[in-house]
């Protein structure tokens, strides 16, 4: 994992598309239920505090799409559809 580590220069980022450590804010367009994630590599997913990995079906949908997107994304329970209602860097 070190081996393959690379520093990032966060104020090149574009922060307009959901990427890894970006902090997410979601609406379930069924239920309605608003819900903020914080995308993170896989040894650091900690659901409890928010925090859910880029490799995990919704951490994965997520990736690269905008403010306003709407993504529907397959869980083990069916498919959920998220609205991404706003990015944030942490």
């Amino acid at each position: 994992t070190l081996a393959n580590a690379r520093i990032i220069n966060e104020s090149k980022l574009d922060t307009s598309k959901v990427l890894v450590l970006s902090t997410v804010e979601v609406k379930n367009k069924l239920s309605g239920v608003k819900m903020k994630y914080t995308l993170v590599a896989q040894s650091e997913a900690d659901l409890a505090s928010g925090k859910i990995s880029v490799d995990s079906p919704i951490g994965n949908g997520l990736l690269g799409k905008k403010i306003g997107d709407t993504v529907l994304i397959s869980v083990p329970n069916g498919s959920i559809e998220l609205e991404i209602l706003s990015i944030t860097r942490i």
